[in-house]
């Protein structure tokens, strides 16, 4: 089914899961853990197109999009399978005063119909990862990929039509207009990945209908060095975070903030990790690990965040060539200002801005001067400092002595902050984004409650009081 056709369609869709997500309440455990088990199996199958499909939109190699996309949904799958019958059994509570005798839970229930809007970036891994959970939680589904990874949608909805009814889920592909169309339905949740301006927009569309919304935004993550870190290998992590997937990673370390006298050995190490990951012997970028940027747009947009911070007064030490196959070439930049352009917005590309310090507390107020990011990264050997730290800047999540790693840990929620998102997602925090919490309280024949009826006992609130 191709695009056009698609819209024309959205509303009989959206009105089939309207009516299949009643059905999908009563979904047991086997049948959602049977959905999943199918997921993974129309993936396998589809492994090696997805590969392709990710190297014509990004030119990620096998190995990195293996690592970063395919591996981690293998991951997220396996992981609610294992865990899905203890996050769907209900939560029994404890009791207060007036209902001392009720036997009181909470149960995980399907939201009902969701809408996943999912990223270029990584756009199978954002695609799939929510996915994962919505099925866990027992929803109906519309997914709805960037149309800048065009390669990877087409796949994604040609895997999800061979395994699934439109009925449960569906992939739609399109343009603007298409997202605009979907966000004008009344689902019952929007998960939503991408950047700030358009998260605001989402925000929008959903108080519209007042639908619940997930949003994975991302923001100017900073990585802090003090003067304990050992730079080596703090340099080398750096060097991974920053450039995998050429900087196109929403928790990408975006700037880097040290002691003064450590910059220039911390450049000369982040240098020599840059040419061994990503250079070939003769001093040529390597693309078969070093993806190019997604389209002409956002490298145009790069290259001028380049220039512009020149401008400004910062040095250019490395890189800012862009090639026409929109290879940007790793960029160093250091005597960046807080005023530099490359500080307005986040980079989100292979460029490293580094700016240096006095003491630990200019590092904290920088930090603090902008939006609360979605990751933090420390790179110390004091526990004081990192505590300190940790303690005083607002962060999605926290990450000490590496970078990007802690969101492969399925136990931990990964999600951001005011400005850099809303509400979390992965293993059981995914699941329940896609879950109404749902209190149920059963009270029992020789109920307390009508102690606190009219006509009112004398006495019986200062008792209450005491007891409370």
């Amino acid at each position: 089914m191709n695009s056009n056709s698609m819209i024309d369609q959205i509303d009989s869709i959206f009105q089939q899961q309207q009516l299949f997500k009643i059905e999908l309440r009563h979904s047991d455990v086997h049948e959602r853990i049977e959905k999943l088990r199918r997921l993974r199996r129309v993936i396998e199958s589809n492994e090696d197109l997805i590969y392709e499909a990710l190297a014509k939109d990004l030119r990620k190699s096998r190995n990195e999009a293996a690592i970063s996309e395919v591996l981690f949904i293998y991951g997220e799958i396996e992981f609610a399978i294992r865990h899905l019958r203890t996050w769907m059994r209900p939560k029994h509570v404890g009791r207060s005063m007036t209902n001392l005798l009720a036997k009181s839970s909470i149960v995980y229930q399907p939201k009902g119909a969701v809408l996943i809007i999912s990223p270029w970036n990584y756009p199978f891994q954002l695609t799939m990862s929510p996915l994962v959970s919505a099925v866990a939680a027992g929803n109906c589904i519309v997914l709805k990929p960037s149309e800048h990874s065009p390669y990877t949608a087409s796949l994604i909805r040609t895997m999800i039509s061979e395994a699934f009814d439109v009925k449960e889920i569906v992939c739609i592909e399109g343009e603007k207009s298409t997202a605009e169309t979907l966000l004008k339905l009344p689902f019952d949740h929007i998960f939503f990945t991408g950047s700030s301006v358009v998260g605001k927009q989402i925000m929008r569309a959903a108080s519209d209908h007042l639908s619940s919304v997930t949003l994975e935004l991302g923001g100017k993550s900073p990585v802090i060095l003090d003067e304990t870190a050992h730079l080596e290998k703090a340099a080398n992590k750096v060097a991974w975070g920053k450039l995998i997937n050429a900087g196109q990673t929403c928790i990408a370390p975006d700037y880097v903030l040290l002691p003064t006298g450590l910059r220039d050995e911390f450049v000369k190490h982040y240098l020599n990790a840059v040419k061994k990951m990503f250079f070939t012997g003769s001093g040529e970028i390597d693309p078969t690990r070093y993806a190019k940027i997604i389209n002409q747009k956002h490298a145009d947009r790069l290259s001028t965040l380049i220039a512009r911070s020149v401008e400004d007064g910062a040095t250019l030490v490395e890189g800012g060539q862009l090639s026409e196959d929109l290879t940007l070439n790793p960029t160093l930049l250091t005597g960046v200002s807080l005023d530099n352009a490359i500080m307005s917005e986040e980079i989100f590309g292979p460029i490293l801005p580094i700016i240096t310090y006095d003491n630990l507390e200019d590092a904290i107020s920088i930090v603090n001067q902008g939006e609360k990011p979605l990751a933090l990264y420390i790179f110390s050997e004091s526990r004081h400092h990192t505590q300190l730290i940790i303690q005083q800047i607002a962060s999605g999540g926290v990450c000490v002595n590496d970078v990007l790693i802690h969101v492969s840990n399925p136990h931990l929620p990964f999600g951001g902050v005011n400005g850099s998102g809303q509400g979390s997602c992965h293993g059981f925090f995914g699941f329940k984004a896609f879950s109404h919490e749902r209190a149920i309280m059963r009270q029992s024949k020789y109920d307390l409650s009508k102690w606190i009826y009219p006509p009112y006992k004398n006495g019986i609130f200062k008792l209450l009081k005491k007891w409370i």
